[in-house]
């Protein structure tokens, strides 16, 4: 089923609201420091290893890495090593799952959008865990919402699991202010991400031309309305806005993974096939380990580092227990 975020309005007046382009020009965050180079970690010390996992072995992983053949196999096996879907979403919860659907045009073996089959296996799982409702949505940057989230193959798979899609209505994207914001103190942020009770990331493991790698961090760019904005200093920004709405779960779809031309690629000789799904509560954990697949690590992405750095996860993967599974 298709959820109209915005009401009963007119449906052309609907689709109006609904189609989001790079040419908008919508409010700009406050901004209020000097940008500095988006594409340099602004400094050179350590960054704090501010979660230690527990030492014993029979703990659920802080991490965990599946590999084979089967998208739903590994969304299942990563997250029964973290401890189960039931340690992220209770019953009746509200859950959104966030993928990166940033364009039409884009069917799934072009690595520009997450794996319906990884989104589609999310939403098996909350449902069965007892969940009152699981939407699925994103602000794609090209296009109609509706045409790509068809065009992606999400919107089919979600609805025969059993979830919602959601076209993001821009009544609901609503000034906000980020408390530990440096670059910027406030956003235009789709107001249901901070309602519900369990937000769930997705993102494909991609090239991005501006930030090295689009990952968990970066997808958080499709919950404003104004995510082109975001693009001068861009990892202070993506970082304040990570802080205002940190995901409870981050599953980085690396199935296939896109290795040049991001965002947006259109070339299947960009592809690599990877079989391998990463999972963590832990954001920059995800993206630091989702990194070394494109042979990087966190100080390599500037998004990255700086979530490291100012504190909301660990990218230093050798302190964490990490389970790598084969399927």
């Amino acid at each position: 089923m298709l959820v109209l975020g915005g009401g009963a309005l007119a449906t052309a007046a609907l689709l109006s609201l609904l189609s989001c382009s790079k040419e908008e020009t919508p409010e700009l965050p406050t901004d209020n420091t000097t940008p500095t180079d988006n594409t340099t970690p602004s400094d050179n010390t350590t960054p704090p290893d501010d979660t230690t996992p527990p030492d014993d072995t029979s703990s659920p992983a802080y991490l965990a890495v599946a590999r084979g053949s089967s998208p739903a196999t590994l969304v299942q096996r990563s997250i029964d090593a973290l401890g189960g879907i039931g340690r992220f979403v209770k019953p009746g919860n509200d859950v959104i799952i966030k993928p990166n659907i940033c364009v039409p045009n884009r069917a799934p073996e072009y690595a520009a959008t997450t794996n319906p089959e990884v989104v589609a296996a999310l939403v098996t799982l909350c449902l069965g865990a007892g969940a009152g409702r699981v939407r699925v949505m994103d602000n794609p940057f090209g296009g109609s919402a509706e045409e790509s989230y068809a065009d992606s193959g999400i919107a089919e798979a979600v609805e025969a699991a059993g979830g919602e899609m959601e076209v993001m209505a821009d009544m609901k994207f609503q000034n906000t202010a980020i408390p530990n914001g440096q670059s910027i103190t406030s956003c235009r942020v789709y107001q249901d991400i901070l309602e519900a009770d369990v937000l769930i990331d997705v993102p494909i493991a991609k090239d991005h031309g501006d930030a090295v790698l689009t990952l968990g961090m970066k997808n958080m760019l499709g919950v404003v309305s104004n995510p082109g904005t975001y693009h001068t200093d861009m990892a202070e920004r993506v970082t304040d806005l990570t802080s205002l709405v940190m995901p409870d779960l981050t599953v980085v779809d690396a199935t296939r993974i896109l290795t040049k031309g991001g965002p947006t690629g259109g070339k299947l000789d960009y592809v690599k096939q990877m079989n391998t799904v990463i999972a963590s509560h832990d954001i920059v954990a995800a993206d630091s380990y989702a990194a070394t697949l494109f042979g990087k690590t966190a100080r390599d992405v500037p998004i990255v580092y700086a979530g490291a750095r100012r504190g909301l996860g660990t990218m230093d993967l050798s302190s964490i227990k990490i389970e790598e599974i084969t399927v």
